[in-house]
């Protein structure tokens, strides 16, 4: 009995050994054998600190500078990003910080940005993300490799031009009930105080529910509201280290969660076999992306049919719808946020944008002809986008040593490019860079810096480039031209200049604009 005991123990005493040497290892061994690998090739950066790297710190000055607003300027940087400030002014463009026991690389070099994002050997991936993230955007933006190809594949048609141009009613539609709502605000007085970020939440919700779900417009609405609440408490899930398994504990959040989930899941699963079921019966088909993601689905099993893997699940149809909300939502409303508090900052550009959506639209309805002509206006969001991009960084990983430029990086290194960083390079946009001034677009985007190699990229760059940037140029510019056309705006006394990330570049204390009707 006592020698079965004996072994009992010294089996026991040899896994708590090994769990313990594997903890040593990926917390402080691996880390400071990094460390000093990197630090050889020349990489400066704050030393690796047990556990949590840089986080304590970065989190020490977020904090700092959340506390108090900036003032109005597009001087933003030292508050979006003040940990990426600090370690520029003290170590130089490119740096080595410390995610918990992880590397991370911060690039500013746009050669080295092309060099990542054009991604030909597939070496350069997206970053394994904290698994609750997987609830809002298990889609082609998660994918690698041959699965993230088909995914592409499948769903680019969504996404032509001329299927664009059959969603403008959808657009229309919710801008008309946004402008009319806003005109019975301002009707008694002559102008009213929003929020403009709130309503352009709701305003980009609504846009997605109708061009994703057509005629399921308001059961995309209610699938709307669910994710949005998901989306907060996956943020406040990701905020900190994760741990392992930790997801599986029934907190009140993960229970929350797992219910959002379910209700989303189903909801979706609904709409989609009925979409599906009308595309069996050969029904006319509709011109929503669903619509056009399923016939491009079927199409593609149709022709792969014998071969694995043809076509997607409907787990992986479902991921979409939810990567449509969350990526087509949000960032359409950052830049119309940003675009009406930028304007109301310079009066003489939002004059000489009306003129223009005056002189093409007058009075009428806007149409996808008229808002290719919108030069001004299209100068306008391109130059917000330059200064007050939805992700003010972009993040890869690399999954085997690779070189970049100079430097040999091994497996494992995260690459945080930081596009608010270069969209203000004075080297790239000249001495202004910091200022907004829409004329450096005038000759397109490739003339507008002085290096035309992956210096603005607000929609990304390269194969990975966002599919859904035309979606939301248009929708951008059918929504300013129809708030232009209606009204002046300026900003409230009450207005607290405070950019900072939450997933995307947002107004911390919201935007209050006062509208007066022309």
């Amino acid at each position: 009995m006592e020698e079965y005991v004996f072994i009992a123990f010294a089996t026991v005493s040899m896994l708590v050994v090994s769990c313990v040497w594997r903890l040593l290892v990926w917390v402080w061994w691996r880390p400071k054998k990094l460390e000093r690998y990197l630090r050889e090739q020349g990489l400066k950066g704050p030393p690796y600190k047990f556990l949590y790297g840089n986080l304590k710190e970065e989190m020490r000055l977020m904090k700092k500078v959340q506390s108090k607003p900036i003032s109005l300027s597009h001087d933003i940087v030292p508050r979006v990003v003040p940990f990426v400030h600090h370690s520029i002014n003290n170590y130089g463009k490119m740096f080595l910080s410390w995610f918990g026991p992880i590397p991370r690389v911060y690039i500013t070099d746009p050669v080295l940005i092309r060099d990542i994002l054009s991604n030909k050997f597939g070496h350069f991936q997206k970053p394994r993300t904290n698994p609750y993230s997987k609830l809002l955007t298990n889609g082609v933006a998660s994918r690698e490799g041959e699965d993230w190809a088909k995914h592409r594949r499948i769903i680019n048609p969504a996404f032509h031009i001329e299927k664009l141009k059959h969603m403008l009613p959808a657009f229309y539609t919710s801008c008309c009930e946004l402008v009319n709502k806003w005109e019975k605000l301002v009707e008694s007085k002559g102008l009213c105080e929003l929020d403009v970020w709130t309503e352009m939440k709701n305003f980009t919700g609504d846009v997605i529910s109708r061009a994703a779900f057509g005629g399921n417009h308001e059961e995309g609405t209610k699938i709307f509201e669910l994710q949005t609440e998901l989306a907060a408490l996956v943020i406040q899930a990701s905020r900190s280290l994760y741990i392992p398994g930790s997801r599986f504990i029934p907190t009140k959040r993960n229970r929350r969660m797992k219910e959002i989930d379910g209700e989303v899941r189903a909801r979706l699963g609904r709409i989609i076999k009925k979409r599906m079921m009308a595309i069996e019966m050969e029904e006319v088909s509709k011109d929503d992306l669903l619509g056009i993601l399923l016939e491009s689905n079927a199409k593609e099993i149709k022709e792969r049919g014998k071969s694995k893997n043809a076509g997607l699940t409907m787990e992986e149809v479902m991921g979409e719808c939810k990567l449509f909300y969350f990526a087509g939502q949000e960032t359409t409303a950052v830049l119309l946020t940003w675009t009406m508090v930028v304007l109301s900052m310079h009066p003489d550009w939002q004059s000489r944008a009306r003129e223009e959506v005056l002189q093409v639209f007058g009075e009428n309805k806007p149409t996808f002809d008229g808002l290719n002509q919108l030069k001004i206006v299209t100068m306008v969001l391109y130059e917000v986008l330059r200064l007050y991009p939805a992700a003010a960084t972009l993040n890869r990983f690399t999954y085997k040593e690779m070189k970049l430029g100079d430097f040999t990086l091994p497996k494992g290194v995260w690459l945080t490019l930081l596009e608010i960083v270069v969209h203000r390079d004075h080297e790239l946009w000249g001495e202004d860079a910091e200022e907004f001034n829409p004329e450096r677009f005038s000759g397109g985007i490739l003339k507008a810096s002085m290096n035309q190699v992956a210096s603005f990229f607000p929609f990304g760059w390269g194969p990975r480039i966002c599919m859904g940037q035309n979606f939301a140029l248009i929708e951008a510019k059918i929504a300013m031209a129809m708030i232009l056309q209606r009204f002046w705006f300026e900003l409230s006394p009450s207005y607290a200049h405070a950019p900072y990330t939450v997933v995307t570049l947002q107004p911390q204390h919201g935007a209050p604009i006062i509208l007066h009707k022309l």
